[in-house]
């Protein structure tokens, strides 16, 4: 008797990827007023730049930007079933740089390249590296990045080659931010932006704690993971996750870094926009009902090139659950990070210049 054919997709594991492999990811995604206002709704970020059509015009825009966020999410979604459905664990992030803002009504597609191929001891998983970028309507890149995740075998006796691990930058160099305004000759309003604190205001190895906190719900979580169209199996397959080494969903890690950029506000306001992302590591899992704090420290203050009126600080960002941020918990003598903290991430912000 033949075999019957299927027509759904499984996913790819560990033993599917090929070093430059290229995969083009289904589904382009139309961004719309609605998906700002539910980011809005999900997260609360107060930056004036996302936030007011008439604060971005004065900055020189001809409308309101999305948050780098919601772009970072809607290409992260894109590539989910073809790089991560059958996931472990996201890792980390790096070379991450924004291009060309993104507006309602912009349609955004992802493709990726495996650039990194890692077998893990238990035979069981390996870690693939994948550079993704996210190009609009019009073929302008939008964000360019790389991320690597954990990813299960679907035979666990299948042959895999030797480990190749990509060489990534530590940061990403100040020429490559792009800068889509102009505050020459432009008054800033730092009273509508929330802050008075510009650029010059910030020193090297300064370290804020953002004081505030936001519990994630079930929903919540659930609801933003698919509003990027985001399928990983660990975030919404409860009856499967029940027998995995939690017993429980994840929580999908770019939710906590919106969470932590959006508490982030309460000190670093007028960080109008994320220019890169340098690096990132998600330390320990999140649940439903943990509750996220964050703190960051000033890495670096940049000046960029031909440019007085924008600045740009090199920032980490530390996530906690559980765990209030007043003595900015980090790691442990053992140099391992503690066990509340739950996002490490180091990216670039552009900031005005007095």
């Amino acid at each position: 008797m033949a075999t019957k054919a299927t027509k759904t997709e499984a996913g790819n594991y560990f033993e599917d990827f090929r070093i430059g492999q290229e995969l083009v990811h289904a589904t382009p995604r139309t961004v719309t007023d609605g998906d700002v206002a539910m980011y809005c709704a999900l997260y609360g970020p107060r930056f004036a730049l996302t936030s007011g059509a008439s604060f971005a015009q004065s900055l020189g825009l001809s409308r309101m930007p999305m948050d780098s966020m919601l772009v970072f999410h809607i290409v992260f979604g894109k590539t989910v079933p073809d790089v991560s459905l059958n996931a472990v664990a996201n890792l980390g992030y790096a070379a991450g740089v924004f291009g060309a803002p993104v507006y309602a009504g912009d349609t955004l597609t992802t493709t990726s390249k495996v650039i990194g191929l890692k077998p893990n001891k238990d035979g069981k998983t390996g870690v693939v590296y994948v550079n993704s970028v996210g190009k609009n309507q019009d073929g302008e890149v939008v964000l360019d990045y790389v991320r690597w995740v954990m990813v299960n075998k679907g035979n666990a006796d299948a042959e895999v080659g030797e480990a190749v691990v990509p060489e990534l930058p530590g940061a990403v160099g100040v020429d490559q931010l792009v800068v889509p305004f102009d505050l020459t000759g432009k008054e800033y309003d730092t009273a509508l932006a929330g802050s008075p604190y510009l650029w010059d205001d910030y020193e090297a190895g300064e370290q804020i704690d953002h004081v505030d906190a936001m519990t994630i719900e079930e929903a919540e979580h659930m609801l933003a993971t698919r509003l990027y169209q985001n399928t990983a199996k660990v975030h919404f397959n409860q009856h499967v996750q029940a027998q995995g080494r939690f017993g429980r969903r994840l929580i999908y890690g770019g939710h906590i870094i919106s969470l932590a950029r959006a508490l982030s506000y309460n000190g670093l306001a007028n960080a109008m926009t994320i220019a890169a992302i340098n690096g990132g590591t998600h330390c320990n899992p999140t649940f439903a009902g943990d509750t996220i704090y964050a703190w960051s420290q000033v890495l670096e203050k940049l000046e960029l090139p031909g440019r007085t009126d924008v600045g740009a600080l090199r920032v980490r960002t530390v996530a906690t659950k559980d765990l209030a941020c007043a003595d900015f918990p980090y790691k442990g003598e053992d140099g391992k990070y503690l066990k509340n903290v739950v996002l490490d991430v180091d990216y670039t912000v552009l900031m005005p210049r007095r």
